[in-house]
């Protein structure tokens, strides 16, 4: 994958961690968007649904929870102090943990941003940062628990 190698020629110490997305994604969902009731999370496309698809990422693109937009999200997620993060899509089981992330910026997800959606959590899951596929129009978007 092009993100992978692109960290790893930063010499961001970044590790596959296949099988691990559905896991981060509905602990993302709960985090996030736990305070929504289930017909809610209808109402906003939150899951694939009568042939339309879902993002966890329309919690924000709703108004459904506060967050950053833009280039304030990029510039958040830049100030934000990162350790441990781990990278995960809204399609697909393979998922990345980024060991240190103290130099992990907007600007070396860029390349996927066009491609698929992308999330980052810390470890603790306290903040995320998610580059939509939807780039120029909606996101990306950072927000804290």
């Amino acid at each position: 994958m092009e993100l992978f190698h692109q960290l790893a020629r930063r010499n961001i110490k970044i590790r596959k961690q296949s099988g691990f997305g559905a896991q981060w994604r509905q602990q993302w969902e709960e985090v996030f968007a736990g305070h929504l009731t289930v017909e809610e999370k209808q109402h906003i496309h939150l899951h694939n649904r009568n042939g339309v698809n879902g993002y966890l990422w329309h919690v924000f693109s709703y108004g459904m929870r506060g967050c950053f937009t833009g280039e304030e999200a990029e510039m958040a997620f830049d100030q934000e102090e990162k350790t441990c993060c781990y990278l995960f899509f809204q399609h697909g089981d393979d998922a990345f943990t980024v060991e240190d992330a103290s130099g992990l910026k907007a600007a070396d997800l860029a390349t996927e941003n066009d491609k698929i959606d992308l999330y980052v959590v810390d470890s603790e899951f306290n903040w995320t940062f998610v580059m939509t596929h939807e780039s120029g129009w909606l996101g990306p978007y950072f927000s804290r628990r």
